[in-house]
C-alpha cells in the first residue's frame, strides 16, 4: 500500500509540473512570438525622411529574393570581398549618396557605384544595368527590388549588431 501512496505522489508532482507548461503552450503560441511590430518593419524610404511600412509577408518574400539574388556574397550582411564596407546601418548612411533608404538602395541595384561615389562598378557588382553578366539580377522585378531593400533595411532591427558585422562575428 506504501508502494502505491509513493507511485500516486510521484505522478501528482510529475502533473503539477506539466500542467502549468501545457497551460503556458496553449496560451502563447508561435505565431505571437514571430510577430514584428510596426515600429520595426517601418524604415526610410527617400532621402527626404519619409517611411514606409512593410508587411511581414513582405520581408519574408525580400529575404527569399535577397538570398537567392545576393546572398553568395552578402549573406548576414557583410560583405565576403570586403569586410569593411556592410550592409549595416551606418555604413549603408555613409556612402556617397547615402544607401540607408529604400529608394536609394533599389537605385543601387540597378546601377551600383563604389561607396564614395566616385564612379560605376556595373561592371563587377551584380545590377540590373548587367543583367546578362549576373542570371540572378536578370528577372528581378522592381518591386523585387523594393522588397529586398525593405528586408537589408528591416534586418539590423531584428539581428542586431551581427547584421552586417563583418569580420567582427564571422
Amino acid at each position: 500500500m506504501a508502494s502505491l501512496f509513493s507511485s500516486m505522489r510521484r505522478s501528482l508532482k510529475g502533473l503539477l509540473i506539466l500542467v502549468p507548461v501545457l497551460i503556458g503552450l496553449v496560451f502563447t503560441s508561435p505565431a505571437e512570438a514571430a510577430r514584428w511590430d510596426a515600429e520595426t518593419l517601418t524604415v526610410p524610404a527617400a532621402p527626404d525622411g519619409t517611411q514606409v511600412t512593410f508587411s511581414e509577408q513582405e520581408i519574408n518574400t525580400g529575404r527569399k529574393v535577397f538570398n537567392t539574388s545576393c546572398g553568395t556574397c552578402h549573406a548576414g550582411g557583410i560583405t565576403k570581398t570586403n569586410h569593411n564596407v556592410g550592409l549595416d546601418p551606418e555604413t549603408l548612411a555613409l556612402a556617397t549618396p547615402p544607401r540607408d533608404n529604400v529608394d536609394a538602395l533599389v537605385d543601387y541595384m540597378k546601377d551600383p557605384t563604389s561607396y564614395d561615389g566616385e564612379y560605376s562598378i556595373a561592371d563587377l557588382h551584380p545590377s540590373m544595368r548587367d543583367a546578362e553578366l549576373y542570371p540572378a539580377m536578370r528577372d528581378l522585378t522592381d518591386e523585387e527590388l523594393r522588397l529586398m531593400a525593405g528586408y537589408i533595411l528591416v534586418s539590423p532591427k531584428v539581428q542586431g549588431t551581427a547584421w552586417g558585422g563583418g569580420k567582427i562575428y564571422f
